[in-house]
């Protein structure tokens, strides 16, 4: 990364004859943006509107003015992430799931997320959050598993009141020709990244399904959206025993069909595409600027004995 405010893709070359830049040499300045500027392209890709009423989005720690070369996404605002983002540079971390999502009445450095917050203060990294609101928006959380389980004519589980038609919390489509559920779930199998709890399935192993709805995160509130859909099968996380079961009571048929992934593995899927669309949304802002992801695996469990 280039020192100073300002840099440059390739230096222009210059006619030897007229001294003016040759054809097609002139790039453009880009400069360090602020935090401020940063948030103004997460405000772009990720409308606060969009969030749910209960969550909390946005800058949790960090001045508006601060410049910001290195941007990490992350999952989770964990002491070991916060620790990792801090030691490689960072000036912005960005997670997914909030810090602070319930009030507090203190942040000393006597508890894990005051230690958090200190740390994070005291090195000069801000924190951001993108939560609901990247979980509805258009290339957010549920849009990533849609394309990378290859649905097509995908539509919100559940449209958001604040916004465009094609945003929303979860999706619904349409895979190009049927699978036999368990071909399907092990596509989904090998697109996760690897945590202890692996992928478990409900259904008829050799059952059909077409039309498939996802949901990053916990999504066992979204049941009754997924039956009006008519899905054949429902890929999310965190399925607790009493909805899993009485999904299961009322299924016609059999379906939907369910699919329950790792909260984290669900998610960690959108920071690669997140960090790409941050990056080129801040370039075509005439900002230069450092994205990457973290390789943290922030999944709780450690490991998982089966029969």
């Amino acid at each position: 990364m280039a020192s100073g405010n300002t840099s440059t893709a390739a230096p222009a070359r210059f006619d030897t004859e007229t001294g003016e830049p040759e054809s097609g040499q002139i790039e453009a300045v880009l400069s360090t943006p602020t935090l401020g500027q940063v948030l103004i392209a997460v405000e772009e890709l990720w409308p606060a509107s969009l969030a749910e009423e209960w969550d909390t989005v946005g800058p949790v720690v960090g001045r508006p003015e601060r410049e910001v070369k290195r941007i990490m996404f992350a999952v989770d605002p964990t002491l070991e992430v916060v620790a990792d983002a801090v030691s490689r540079g960072t000036d912005l971390l960005i997670t997914h799931h909030p810090l602070l999502l319930r009030p507090v009445n203190s942040v000393a450095a006597t508890g894990f997320k005051g230690e958090a917050v200190h740390l994070l203060i005291e090195s000069g990294c801000a924190l951001v959050t993108a939560h609901t609101n990247a979980d509805s928006a258009i290339g957010g959380v549920s849009d990533v598993l849609a394309d990378i389980f290859g649905l097509t004519q995908t539509q919100p589980l559940a449209p958001s009141k604040d916004g465009l038609p094609e945003e929303g919390i979860g999706r619904v489509g349409m895979l190009p020709e049927p699978l036999q559920l368990h071909e399907f779930a092990s596509r989904v199998f090998s697109a996760m990244p690897s945590v202890a709890g692996g992928v478990r399935v409900a259904g008829d192993r050799a059952g059909i399904v077409r039309k498939v709805a996802v949901c990053g995160g916990a999504g066992d509130s979204l049941f009754d959206a997924v039956r009006a859909a008519e899905a054949d099968v429902y890929v999310t996380a965190d399925l607790r025993h009493h909805p899993a079961s009485e999904a299961r009571e009322a299924a016609l048929n059999g379906k939907p069909y369910l699919i329950d992934v790792s909260h984290f593995a669900s998610e960690w899927l959108w920071l690669p595409t997140a960090a790409d669309a941050l990056k080129n949304v801040l370039h075509d802002l005439g900002h230069d600027v450092e994205v990457g992801v973290s390789a943290i695996n922030t999944d709780p469990w450690d490991f998982i004995l089966t029969p």
